[in-house]
């Protein structure tokens, strides 16, 4: 036993003369696909982090916006009507599109570049546009001049109508 522990050991010790070098071909094609691996790696987490942002965004929009249009709604039916609570309607809606405005400005910045370049253009266009909008609702009174609102309340709904229009449908 003790002659075949001395051999099996002797068999180990053996050393191949030469220097290693590696196989260039077998190392340029590794290279090529470890490459193409990790591209496709990237690319799909670029894919999902893009698409997480727009059901993200597009999920939230419609009800965030949807408040603001009620409240502003009840501002201009209190406005024609020379109603007793005109002021807190129209404080109410103009301070309800200033919440939207910033919800989706916040849901646009927390996609941190994710969303594509033009849905973010067209929620950012929402946010100024429903900001515009509540400046013009706060800087109206009973004898003010419509003009400047009606048309501040068409940029918002253009706005919104297109943000929807370029979100998934669901």
């Amino acid at each position: 036993m003790a002659v075949s522990t001395g051999l099996l050991a002797a068999g180990c010790a053996n050393r191949v003369d030469g220097t290693a070098a590696a196989n260039e071909v077998d190392v340029s094609a590794y290279k090529t696909e470890a490459a193409a691996s990790s591209a496709a790696a990237t690319s799909s987490r670029k894919a999902a982090a893009e698409a997480k942002a727009i059901a993200d965004n597009c999920g939230q929009f419609p009800g965030i916006t949807g408040v603001g249009v009620s409240k502003y709604n009840e501002f201009v039916d209190a406005h024609d009507s020379n109603a007793p609570d005109y002021v807190p309607k129209r404080d109410g809606a103009a301070s309800t599109l200033e919440d939207a405005a910033n919800k989706v400005e916040t849901g646009v910045n927390q996609a941190a570049g994710a969303l594509p370049g033009d849905l973010a253009g067209k929620l950012t266009e929402y946010v100024n546009a429903a900001r515009a909008l509540a400046g013009a609702t706060r800087a109206m009174t009973y004898t003010a001049p419509v003009g400047g609102l009606n048309g501040a309340s068409k940029r918002v709904n253009d706005a919104r109508n297109t943000v929807r229009d370029s979100c998934p449908a669901r």
